[in-house]
């Protein structure tokens, strides 16, 4: 599986656990809500330092995020 996929289902799944949607997860990040949802879908690559940002608001680390890539 490309990493770009696995990374945005970690991101969902982490996202999802937690019962926040993507409009308050993209309000903490800051980012765009279609951004972080094309994040999710693996449309968009983005920089290490956004994933950084969405794991704080996601009050995880990015082991999390990256597991099983």
């Amino acid at each position: 599986m490309p990493v770009y996929k696995k990374l945005g289902q970690n991101i969902r799944k982490a996202r999802e656990m937690r019962g926040i949607s993507q409009e308050e997860l993209a309000f903490k990040v800051p980012t765009a809500r279609n951004y972080l949802g094309c994040i999710e879908r693996a449309e968009k690559f983005p920089a290490l330092g956004k994933i950084y940002d969405i794991a704080n608001a996601l009050d995880t680390n990015l082991e999390t995020l990256f597991k099983d890539i």
